[in-house]
């Protein structure tokens, strides 16, 4: 009766936090705690499950009695880790059951699964592991362990001198299905706010996540419009094989990705070989959002140069860039179609910031700045150099435009 009067607890407890929409890794903390009060004798359990994630294939979370629970997130790579292809939770995949276990009082050195005597050595006696789909499976249990479906594995460890009971496994067992509910509500958020980061930006997809999707619903915001594109691309695509073209663009865009976001700007979107970004400067924080974005173009123009010789040396292509800095107000939303959006920036800034990169090229310089952009910046004041004032298509009156005085000049 206690032990029904338990598996009732923790599985209501595991609907209310599925439904709550609570992180994946307090879901496994509640989960674990509540099975030690129990009386179920765990010292470890461990969740993987397949991320959708550009870096990563798989994310992990390890919950170890006494301590807090650690997440792990798996690199995607080429051939699997040894690690991971020696490990119990790879064999259980690609068989055709659900669950298995290996007694470790009674198991000999050295193990079939290497981490096993690991688990052994800090003193667990029993093993039990299960898997889980979140889809329906064909007739065979077995999967391919290196592209799984949605689900997870699960492995519960004991430190108890007899191990698990049959009755612990059984409420293992009874718990799976709800936990897994639990599990895969907390990741299709994180999933959706993965996949909404890694392809609008983490500001944007944050927005849509929360229920910003109306069309036209736009707000308007100030900020430091970022344009930057990569100089003779037209020709390096004509004369270069497709996947070195590809692999150019991944490295110089990664570059300016990283910088951005370290300097708190949003990556907005991707245009062929440009990339448009924008640095908030609400009223209280102009000051600061331009030096920001200045000491990334500083950056940037560092990375670019080194990255630049990395990959002549290596006989790869090579290209320059050019990037446009301006102050303005933007409007910041939903546009487009019905049924297909985007969540962007338009407006008069924006248009300002294009046709001011379009004077790279005339003027001879990398970078151009604004007079807005240029007048709020600080310690790199004496390195911001006029360069006279034009006539900018579009704009009724003559602009004054500015340079950064970058290493190469000296």
């Amino acid at each position: 009766m206690k032990e029904d009067k338990s598996i009732k607890e923790i599985s209501n407890w595991l609907l209310r936090m599925g439904l709550e929409g609570t992180p994946q890794d307090q879901i496994l903390d509640g989960y674990c705690n509540r099975l030690v009060l129990a009386g179920i004798p765990v010292q470890r359990v461990h969740v993987a499950q397949r991320a959708y994630h550009p870096q990563f294939g798989g994310i992990g979370f390890d919950w170890v009695r006494d301590r807090e629970v650690i997440r792990e997130a798996y690199a995607r790579g080429q051939t699997p880790l040894a690690r991971w292809v020696q490990s119990p939770l790879y064999h259980l995949m690609s068989q055709d059951r659900v669950d298995m276990r290996e007694r470790l009082t009674d198991a000999p050195r050295p193990h079939r699964f290497p981490f096993l005597d690991e688990l052994r050595d800090r003193g667990a006696t029993d093993y039990y592991a299960m898997k889980l789909a979140f889809a329906k499976l064909p007739e065979h249990l077995g999967v391919d362990p290196d592209n799984p479906p949605e689900g997870f594995v699960i492995s519960w460890t004991s430190d108890a001198d007899n191990g698990f009971s049959e009755a612990n496994l059984q409420i293992f067992r009874e718990l799976q299905m709800v936990l897994g509910l639990a599990l895969k509500s907390a990741s299709n958020r994180q999933m959706a706010s993965d996949l909404l980061s890694t392809y609008m930006g983490a500001d944007a997809g944050e927005r849509v996540l929360s229920g910003d999707i109306q069309r036209g619903s736009v707000e308007k915001t100030h900020a430091v419009i970022w344009y930057f594109d990569l100089r003779g691309f037209t020709q390096l695509s004509e004369r270069e094989e497709g996947a070195k073209v590809i692999g150019m663009l991944n490295a110089y865009f990664g570059e300016v990705v990283d910088v951005v976001e370290a300097q708190g700007g949003n990556v907005l979107k991707f245009m062929g070989d440009g990339l448009l970004a924008i640095f908030n400067a609400d009223t209280d924080a102009e000051f600061e959002a331009v030096n920001r974005a200045i000491e990334g173009a500083f950056e940037v123009d560092d990375r670019l140069k080194t990255l630049s010789k990395v990959r002549k040396a290596q006989d790869e292509p090579v290209t320059d860039y050019t990037l446009a800095l301006h102050l303005g107000d933007v409007l910041y939303g939903n546009i487009g179609g019905a049924a297909r959006l985007d969540f962007t920036v338009i407006g008069a800034a924006v248009n300002a910031t294009a046709r001011m990169l379009g004077m790279c090229g005339p003027t001879g310089q990398k970078i151009i700045l604004s007079a807005a952009v240029a007048h709020g910046v600080n310690e790199r004041n004496s390195q911001v150099i006029s360069l006279g004032r034009y006539m900018l298509r579009g704009m009724a009156k003559p602009q004054e435009l500015f340079t950064l005085y970058l290493a190469e000049d000296e």
